[in-house]
């Protein structure tokens, strides 16, 4: 389902749960940079309603959704403020879609600069 991915970004910004939830397959698996799991829908949905919302200054900035068959992948920043500083963290999201066309796993990769 061409578009899903982006309808899924924009419910995360908009803390649009419900939108988000109707773009997720029932046994979603979202597996996060440091291996941390989230499976089925509704924890994984919890997990986002109660984090977003926490986090100063969030943005999102999504540079290029790429779709290639059931697989799809989004490049993008997500910024937050950490001591009333903005902090930009370059991420790539990996999505595999089921044959609804329903986000069923999301892997998410982040980019750190060397120190």
């Amino acid at each position: 389902m061409a578009g899903i991915v982006e309808r899924y970004l924009d419910a995360v910004v908009a803390h649009d749960w419900e939108a988000l939830a109707d773009c997720l397959a029932e046994d979603v698996v979202r597996v996060g940079p440091f291996l941390d799991t989230y499976t089925p829908r509704a924890p994984y949905v919890e997990f986002l309603a109660g984090l977003m919302p926490t986090l100063p200054g969030y943005a999102m900035r999504v540079d290029r959704v790429l779709y290639q068959g059931d697989v799809v992948v989004a490049q993008l920043s997500e910024t937050v403020e950490l001591d009333g500083a903005p902090v930009e963290t370059p991420e790539a999201l990996v999505f595999d879609l089921d044959e609804a066309g329903r986000i069923a796993r999301i892997e998410i990769f982040i980019q750190r600069a060397s120190s």
